[in-house]
């Protein structure tokens, strides 16, 4: 037998069983991921109304003990989001009203769902949005060190998918940490959108009582409030496609690097090496050692495009003000945010393993790849550019081969800043350190602010 329902809105009679099911059923394995923030959000919510006088010193004192009570009781498991429920919110005010009745019945005074849930998502965002930061950036340090480590083995780089110049294991890598950090600190230009409050636009319009929309904000550690009322239900689903976005770019500077270690560990290159952790077999094959985490991480980004693009085809075209529609951007926002972290966490585990065949590297660089070399050497001889380059090619389809320089002249004589020569690791390590100040003192705020909520001693 279906529980009766429970809503914030009417007393439940008469709704249809299958409407019942269709408009809440399916949002509540992603509503019950807010639930801790919701009760977190009504801390704040109270802030406001206390410093309001829209509640009484005892009233606030009650409501903020039961709140806190309800935080033990989510961790505990004893408070969760049964079938009658239709979101978190009536869930957490059923509960906290059955223990204070008479009190609970005021958690909801001066506001709505709207603001609510818009609350939850930007606790949530600010949350995830750090440990994906925090994720990125083990990754990056993990690519500086392999850079690091292996910047005097040299292999060829490609373009078109032909050998071009000598490159090298530290400039791949390289490359592939500063591209991870040029996406990491573009989170510093949305985060003051994330970084601001919704409570008390209600259901984007306000309420005619004296609410302190900013001891709500300053209480949840928001940096501020989202000023102009009717612009919190018209910004829903930016955000999230923000967050997305940037998650997206992540996944892409993952998708490239698994792009190349697959390609070059496998027999035809045999430039890197998968240790047998991190390869798995086949169950007729005996022995393959394929590259399947790279292979899911490059699909995995693929996956986290299509989250994107959901939330953006969900925002797109409807008109200002609520729409249920919001509802369905849950679902791809806290997947994609799962998937950005799960891929990140486990490159940054995996990179730090590959092996390096350096006499496989070495030989590949035989032939046509050191023939820039040649005419640059040519023209350090007081060749002009143009005649150098075309006796070379002559020489070349003529069938000569040019002696190879040693492994140290071709260094040397690539020391411009971002050559192999002088990759700059000092600097994207630089990097990473001001990232990681950054991110730790926006955690720090936040985690400080909401522990005080929580009537906790904030974290040192």
């Amino acid at each position: 037998m279906t529980p009766r329902p429970t809503t914030l809105w009417s007393s439940g009679a008469g709704l249809d069983g299958a409407m019942w099911e269709y408009t809440s059923g399916a949002d509540r394995e992603w509503d019950a991921r807010l639930l801790r923030w919701d009760i977190l959000g009504s801390l704040g919510h109270i802030e406001s109304l206390r410093a309001g006088k829209l509640l009484s010193s005892g009233e606030h004192a009650r409501l903020r003990t039961g709140l806190r009570a309800a935080l033990i009781a989510v961790d505990a498991g004893r408070l969760t989001v049964g079938p009658r429920h239709e979101d978190i919110h009536t869930a957490v005010e059923e509960w906290l009203t059955r223990r204070l009745p008479g009190i609970g019945e005021r958690l909801h005074t001066g506001r709505s769902r709207n603001d609510q849930v818009a609350c939850d998502v930007r606790l949530y965002l600010k949350d995830r949005l750090l440990t994906v930061h925090a994720a990125a950036l083990d990754f990056a340090g993990a690519l500086i060190g392999f850079a690091a480590r292996h910047r005097a083995v040299l292999w060829p780089g490609y373009t078109h998918g032909r050998r071009a110049m000598p490159s090298s294991v530290g400039l791949w890598a390289g490359a592939c940490a500063e591209g991870v950090l040029d996406t990491v600190e573009s989170l510093q230009g949305f985060w003051p959108q994330v970084d601001r409050s919704p409570l008390g636009s209600a259901a984007g319009y306000g309420v005619p009582l004296p609410l302190r929309r900013e001891a709500a904000a300053g209480a949840l550690g928001f940096a501020g409030t989202d000023r102009n009322v009717a612009t919190v239900q018209g910004g829903r689903g930016k955000l999230e496609a923000a967050a997305l976005f940037w998650c997206t770019q992540l996944g892409h500077d993952t998708a490239r690097l698994s792009q190349d270690v697959i390609l070059f560990s496998g027999e035809e290159y045999g430039y890197l090496a998968l240790p047998s952790a991190l390869a798995t077999g086949s169950s007729i094959m005996p022995h393959k050692r394929n590259p399947d985490l790279f292979e899911l991480t490059r699909a995995g980004v693929g996956a986290l495009e299509g989250d994107l693009l959901a939330v953006m085809q969900i925002k797109a075209k409807l008109g200002g003000g609520y729409h249920r529609d919001f509802q369905l951007l849950k679902e791809p926002l806290m997947r994609g945010l799962d998937r950005a972290t799960a891929m990140l966490r486990m490159l940054a585990l995996a990179v730090p393993r590959l092996g390096v065949d350096r006499a496989r590297c070495a030989a590949a660089l035989e032939g046509g790849t050191l023939a820039t070399d040649e005419v640059m050497r040519r023209v350090e001889n007081g060749r002009a550019f143009r005649k150098a380059y075309r006796e070379v090619a002559a020489a070349l389809d003529g069938g000569r081969r040019f002696p190879s320089p040693s492994r140290e002249r071709i260094i040397s004589r690539r020391r411009s800043t971002g050559g192999l020569g002088n990759l700059g690791l000092g600097e994207a390590r630089a990097r990473v350190r001001r990232a990681r100040t950054w991110e730790r003192r926006q955690r720090g705020r936040f985690d400080a602010a909401l522990a005080r909520l929580a009537g906790k001693r904030p974290k040192r």
